[in-house]
């Protein structure tokens, strides 16, 4: 039995179509990513899979229950930590994990194995007010409410924006270890390096799925020459080379430009075009595509 298993979903507000066709299936036990930026359809996804709304069109079954249908069994399951933070500000600590421990009628001490390397870092702020914590603590108080009543299924929604990189790394060595305890973990986020710590993803844009499966073969399965590029003028490289014939795309990537051209045997083409071009300190040097030039690429 799959875990989660999407079949068809679709979903509008108004005229606006949040979700179309969307279809896939989790595996047990596995770490998937829902990956896509902000307004690609991933909160309404998450929605609709921990029972919140009802799909237009479509079915969804999570541990085998049908997310319209046996709602009531499957909150029992799933954890769900929403991409705001949405506990209670004026509780402390420890008063928002004892209420929901109670909710799903268990306690902290029953389970506190499955918490415990995230609650260790918050124990010493257990007497703190919820909305006094700083970004860091608050996702990792989330966690652990979503986790108080050892779910079988975990969604997490955008869980590490808004705070720092070390946190972030943090998150997702916690997730990781929350693996051993047999927990399908589906996550999502608008950060595309973050799709490396994922076993599996779907790239979501506007509302539909385009394409699912591991990194490493999204990325394999990019087969234009890339190359990174820089000069001493970055603004009028990227301009020069949007015009260049060789050019299929370029884009800003940091302090380099990803250039992916026509064919491979052009490549020889890019430096004295730039140097015809008047650029200096000139820098081309050939690159793996990355898990974002995949997706730009998907979407052009």
């Amino acid at each position: 039995m799959t875990a989660i298993k999407i079949k068809g979903i679709r979903k509008s507000f108004g005229d606006t179509r949040a979700l179309d066709q969307i279809q896939f299936e989790v595996q047990p036990g596995e770490r998937f990513g829902l990956i896509g930026p902000d307004g690609a359809g991933k909160s309404t996804l998450f929605q609709i899979l921990t029972s919140l709304l009802i799909p237009d069109a479509g079915e969804a079954w999570v541990e085998g229950l049908h997310t319209v249908k046996d709602y009531k069994k499957l909150r029992k399951i799933i954890g769900y930590m929403p991409g705001r933070f949405s506990l209670y500000q004026d509780l402390t600590v420890e008063e928002n994990l004892d209420f929901f421990a109670t909710i799903f009628g268990t306690s902290l001490a029953e389970n506190y194995d499955l918490i415990k390397d995230i609650y260790v870092q918050i124990e010493p702020f257990r007497k703190r007010r919820a909305g006094k914590l700083s970004g860091g603590m608050k996702q990792k108080l989330a966690l652990s409410c979503a986790l108080i009543h050892r779910p079988k299924v975990l969604f997490l929604d955008e869980p590490t924006t808004g705070v720092d990189a070390v946190s972030r790394d943090e998150f997702w060595e916690m997730l990781k270890r929350l693996q051993e305890y047999g927990i399908t973990i589906l996550v999502s986020t608008p950060y595309m390096d973050e799709a490396a710590r994922c076993e599996r993803i779907a790239l979501i844009q506007k509302g539909s799925i385009l394409k699912v499966a591991t990194p490493e073969a999204i990325r394999a399965d990019y087969d234009q020459p890339l190359f990174a590029v820089r000069s001493g003028e970055p603004y009028r490289l990227m301009q020069d080379l949007r015009g260049a014939p060789f050019t299929r795309s370029v884009e800003p990537f940091g302090e380099y430009l990803h250039l992916a051209i026509r064919s491979g045997e052009q490549a020889d083409q890019i430096r004295p075009f730039l140097q015809k071009h008047s650029h200096q300190d000139i820098e081309v040097k050939s690159i793996p595509a990355s898990i974002e030039d995949v997706f730009l690429d998907l979407i052009r």
